[in-house]
């Protein structure tokens, strides 16, 4: 695996700017691109890279703001109107034309807007943003300060000690794994600081209050798969984005929660190739 970063420029009320992106890319075959939830970065797909790679060339990201990956410039906003075009001007700089794409929580938002744009083969989304109602947008958002909130309390001596034991890492990651004892403490004391120290969060969050997506997403294999243990965004709203993207299919992953690549990877794994062939 291969880690880098790529710089490119976007444009912006003041004139182009440019954008880092830090990346790691493995494997051969059709591109597909990896993108991660708020507040946290690519090593959120590690446990299903190595299934993927071995038929895709895969790209996983750290989104603008979030992991490795500086913020966006001051006025570059974090938007879907502005956060689209520059992953579509980072497949350009990549050298990518239309790679299939996966993403989680906001990442799948962010995969269903490039399938609607036609920036992408298929699309992959795992418990997608966007198909809530208002009260589940408030909780869902509530509950995130919250993570951030105890993230940014705990120094650094006690997150690690927390997470060599697995009452402590459930204490830790509970609220996104169904499973979360099965993360490693490094795995556990990365993913903390990286929300802790995500730098696009409150901006992202912030930019998160008016969206609802409400367009279908036409012409390519579009998948909508859900956790059944999925804590922050509840499944009831994978029934919605079936209404909404009546060509899509669903599929339940049970077992698994929020993040369900750690849950259940060979599932996971199985649904991506699937929707990418």
């Amino acid at each position: 695996m291969t880690a880098a970063q790529v710089s490119f420029t976007v444009e912006s009320p003041r004139g182009n700017r440019t954008v880092t992106v830090s990346y790691d890319r493995t494997g051969t075959g059709d591109p597909l691109l990896l993108l991660h939830g708020i507040g946290h970065h690519r090593q959120a797909w590690d446990p299903v890279v190595g299934i993927l790679a071995a038929e895709r060339d895969v790209i996983a990201v750290d989104l603008p703001g979030f992991g490795a990956s500086p913020a966006l410039p001051e006025d570059v906003s974090y938007g879907l109107s502005t956060v689209v075009p520059t992953l579509g001007a980072l497949c350009e700089a990549l050298d990518i034309e239309r790679p299939h794409v996966a993403g989680n929580s906001l990442g799948g938002l962010l995969a269903l807007e490039l399938g609607r744009e036609k920036l992408v083969r298929s699309v992959t989304a795992l418990s997608p943003a966007g198909f809530w109602t208002q009260a589940e947008r408030r909780y869902a958002f509530a509950t995130l300060r919250a993570m951030r909130g105890i993230a940014s309390a705990l120094p650094l001596p006690v997150i690690e000690r927390l997470s060599h034991s697995a009452a402590g890492r459930t204490a830790l990651a509970s609220t996104i794994y169904a499973r979360p004892a099965r993360r490693s403490p490094e795995d556990v004391v990365a993913e903390t600081l990286a929300l802790r120290e995500a730098t696009g969060f409150d901006e992202t969050l912030a930019a998160g209050r008016s969206i609802l997506f409400s367009d279908d997403v036409s012409d390519i294999p579009v998948t909508v798969a859900w956790g059944t243990k999925d804590r922050l965004l509840l499944r009831r709203q994978g029934i919605r984005a079936k209404h909404t993207i009546p060509g899509a299919r669903l599929v339940r992953l049970p077992g698994c929660g929020h993040v369900p690549m750690n849950d259940d990877p060979a599932a996971v794994a199985r649904v991506i190739l699937d929707t990418s062939r």
